[in-house]
C-alpha cells in the first residue's frame, strides 16, 4: 500500500522516438524545470522512485525513461542498434517529442556513460549534468577498450564475459531473474572478475537476507520486466563498446563544457581496481570536464537508491546552483 501511495503521482506515457517507442515516467508540475534521469544495467525508470518524489516536491518536473532494451521501452533485435549514437538519439528525440529545448540530467552507469557523451555530443539541450559513479573515460586512439582494458582482467572480468553474444544469457538462465538481480543489486566487491573457468553469475553472492534499499515489491517489478523482454537488449549495450569506440572518433580530445558534479562512490565497482578514484582525485577527468565540482558518498554501487537522501541532497544543491 504504501508504495502504491508513493507512486499514484508519477505518470507513464509512450513516446515515439528514433524509430522505437520509449516509455517514459514523470512526476512534478508540466511547466517545471525538467530533469532528464538515466538508469543504468540491470536498472530501470523505477531506479530513481527516491529522486523523482523529493525532485517533483522541489519544484522540478522529473523525467526517467525506460533507456532503449530496456523495460516498458522496445527491444531492438539487432545487437549493431545499442550504439552511443542511438541511445542519444532516443534521448534527443524524447526531449523533441516534450518540447524541451534544454534539460538538467543525472546518470548513472550506462546512463551517466550516456549522459557524458550527449553533453559532448549536443550540450546546448543541457543546463548542468550530475553524474553517478562513472568517470568520462578519455579515448585512446590507437587502442580499442577490449584490447586496451578488457584483456587486462581475463576471461572471467564480467565485461569481457558479456562480449559474446548468447554467453550471458546462458548463464542467467539457470536462476530464477529475481535472483540474477539480487546477485547485481547485492555487489560489494571492487573487481568484478570470476576465477578462471567460472561465469561471473556463478561468482557473484546473492545476499541471504533483503536489500535494504529495495522492497519485495519492487524487487518483483525489476523482476518482471526483465523476465518479459530478457536480459540480451540490456547486454548489447557492452558489446558496442569498440563500436562506441569507433563512432566517436570525430570527437577525440573534445571537451565537455557542461557544468557538471560528479559524485564519486567510495566503494563502488572499480573505485580502486579501475582507477576511478585516480582518474577523479588525480585530476585527469577535468582535462576533458573542466567546470567539474567532485564529491564523495560512501556506499556500493547503486548508490541513488542505497544512499537516496545523501544523492538526493546532493543533485538537487547542484541544480538549485545552476539557476
Amino acid at each position: 500500500m504504501e508504495n502504491q501511495e508513493r507512486f499514484a503521482e508519477i505518470r507513464h506515457r509512450q513516446v515515439a522516438t528514433n524509430g522505437i517507442t520509449m516509455h517514459v515516467a514523470e512526476q512534478g508540475d508540466l511547466s517545471a524545470p525538467p530533469v532528464l534521469l538515466l538508469h543504468g544495467f540491470p536498472e530501470l525508470w523505477l531506479s530513481w522512485r527516491h529522486q523523482m518524489a523529493a525532485l517533483a516536491a522541489n519544484g522540478y518536473r522529473a523525467i526517467a525513461p525506460d533507456l532503449r532494451g530496456f523495460g516498458d521501452t522496445d527491444v531492438p533485435t539487432d545487437p549493431a542498434a545499442y550504439t552511443v549514437f542511438h541511445i542519444i538519439g532516443d534521448l534527443v528525440g524524447l526531449l523533441d517529442h516534450l518540447e524541451l529545448p534544454r534539460v538538467f540530467i543525472v546518470g548513472h552507469d550506462w546512463g551517466a556513460y550516456m549522459a557524458w557523451h550527449l553533453c559532448q555530443l549536443r550540450p546546448e539541450r543541457v543546463r548542468a549534468l550530475v553524474n553517478i559513479g562513472i568517470p568520462y573515460l578519455q579515448r585512446t586512439p590507437s587502442v580499442k577498450p577490449t584490447d586496451r582494458f578488457f584483456k587486462a582482467f581475463g576471461d572471467g572480468f564480467y565485461i569481457r564475459q558479456f562480449q559474446e553474444p548468447g554467453r550471458a544469457e546462458a548463464s542467467f538462465a539457470r536462476y530464477e531473474v529475481s535472483t540474477v538481480l539480487k546477485k547485481f543489486f547485492s555487489i560489494k566487491m571492487d573487481n568484478l572478475s570470476a576465477p578462471p573457468g567460472m561465469e561471473i553469475i556463478d561468482f557473484l553472492e546473492e545476499l541471504p537476507s533483503p536489500l535494504e534499499w529495495i522492497s519485495e515489491d519492487e524487487l518483483q517489478y525489476f523482476a518482471e520486466k526483465f523476465q518479459k523482454n530478457g536480459f540480451t537488449g540490456p547486454l548489447n549495450y557492452y558489446r558496442n563498446f569498440d563500436k562506441n569506440w569507433e563512432l566517436m572518433a570525430p570527437w577525440q580530445g573534445a571537451k565537455i563544457e557542461v557544468p557538471t558534479k560528479f559524485i564519486l562512490v567510495k566503494r563502488d565497482i572499480g573505485y580502486n581496481t579501475y582507477g576511478t578514484e585516480m582518474m577523479v582525485k588525480g585530476g585527469g577527468i577535468k582535462e576533458v570536464v573542466p567546470n567539474l565540482d567532485v564529491v564523495s558518498i560512501d556506499g556500493y554501487h547503486f548508490i541513488q537508491q542505497e544512499k537516496a537522501e545523501e544523492v538526493t541532497s546532493e543533485i538537487l544543491s547542484y541544480f538549485k546552483s545552476q539557476t
